[in-house]
């Protein structure tokens, strides 16, 4: 079991596997959006590129929740990398739109570099596995925030192709370096194959039903998460720089040390969370951080300038993401210990599942008028803010919690 000082060997592993993970999903979330864009793509099939990969995560993500202890989390985790190596090659040299919408829709490709589909139901699953509850909320605190430090990393990286291209004179198409995504695929492959038992589930769990005494509480919990993740699905970060690209002539250079300056203000906010947490809960700290963040990303909408839409989307990723960790900490503190798996899924599934209509809509709404997305996103994550905390804020722990939110 692991320690506070010294994490599980697996517990490293993990993390390292979303670090290159999240550094690939970095750089190609931002490489996406202009590609798409450069080829002068309407808002309209952009989105429904978008929404097909959101719905490849969702499908995935309930495979996932179906046969990920069925056939094994560290052989499905290798899967997964091929499938991600694969992608990341058709990506690089297909043209034709059919071919890339049907390729993302098998889920191994994501816009975001955070919460990442089947990956990380997996990896939820797997986490607690080698973390004492008492530290659990860090732990995941550490998780996220490395995946944010990769992940900005990768999106500044994607910046850097286009001045290395044009520093020297590569005769190369940016959707090439999508194969840059293949080393990092090949390096989470081997990480997962070298996991250890300890992260798979007991014969016993594999077995019975899941869920039993918080099903209800699961079921709620999710629906709500649904709603939250049709509005972000509005503002997917391959949309945000589509938008950018679309409505203020922002330059590859620039969305990449956007998007790097995004993900390090991630960083310290997932690391600050845990410890906000401890003082005020993790249900405190899910809500009252998110609402101001909510503001900020309908101001995106209204942003006269490209500096100012810059300033307004640094601004709300102080706060939009504190509500990772310490969701992913409750959920599993929510429940009882044997029933971790299952919820940590279907949560998941439910925010995947919604997120893809969100990314169909935006095409639309963006065509309606140029910020009504964000406006749109900032006013469901509104109400699922308030829903959330009148709904959960006196329900009981789980037994086994570390007691963080009350």
């Amino acid at each position: 079991m692991a320690t506070a000082a010294r994490p599980h060997p697996d517990a490293r592993k993990i993390y390292a596997a979303q670090g290159v993970r999240a550094l690939a999903y970095g750089f190609g979330s931002v490489l996406l959006g202009a590609t798409l864009e450069a080829r002068g793509w309407s808002g309209a099939r952009a989105g429904l590129l978008f929404a097909a990969v959101v719905s490849g995560i969702a499908v995935m993500s309930v495979v996932v929740a179906r046969w990920g202890d069925v056939v094994g989390r560290r052989r499905f985790y290798f899967l997964l990398f091929c499938g991600f190596a694969a992608t990341a090659v058709v990506f690089a040299f297909a043209e034709a739109f059919w071919i890339l919408l049907i390729v993302a829709l098998t889920g191994t490709l994501s816009t975001e570099v955070i919460e990442s589909g089947p990956f990380t139901s997996l990896e939820q699953a797997m986490l607690p596995s080698v973390v004492p509850a008492s530290s659990r909320a860090r732990a995941f605190g550490t998780y996220n925030a490395i995946a944010a430090l990769a992940g900005s990393t990768g999106a500044l990286l994607a910046g850097g192709s286009a001045l290395l291209r044009d520093a020297f004179g590569f005769g190369i198409a940016d959707q090439r370096f999508f194969l840059l995504l293949v080393p990092a695929a090949a390096a989470g492959a081997l990480i997962a194959r070298s996991l250890t038992d300890t992260v798979e589930a007991s014969r016993t769990t594999v077995r019975r039903a899941p869920l039993e005494r918080s099903k209800k509480t699961v079921m709620r919990l999710s629906a709500l998460f649904a709603a939250d993740s049709f509005g972000g699905g509005f503002v997917i970060q391959s949309f945000v720089a589509f938008w950018f690209r679309r409505e203020f002539d922002a330059s590859l250079e620039t969305l990449g040390l956007v998007f790097f300056g995004a993900g390090l203000l991630q960083t310290a906010s997932f690391l600050a969370a845990p410890r906000i947490a401890e003082r005020f809960g993790l249900l405190n700290t899910m809500v009252f951080t998110h609402l101001p963040s909510n503001l900020l990303l309908a101001g995106i909408a209204f942003a006269p300038s490209l500096p100012v839409g810059i300033a307004l989307l640094l601004a709300r990723q102080v706060l939009s993401q504190m509500d990772v960790p310490t969701r992913q900490a409750y959920i599993v503190s929510l429940v009882d210990p044997d029933e971790r798996i299952a919820a940590a899924s279907y949560t998941n599934v439910a925010r995947y599942l919604t997120r893809p209509v969100g990314a169909a809509f935006a095409g639309a709404a963006l065509r309606a008028a140029p910020g009504l997305p964000f406006l749109v996103a900032g006013g469901i994550k509104t109400i699922y803010d308030l829903a959330l905390y009148a709904w959960f804020r006196r329900v009981p722990l789980g037994a086994g919690d570390d007691h963080a939110a009350t």
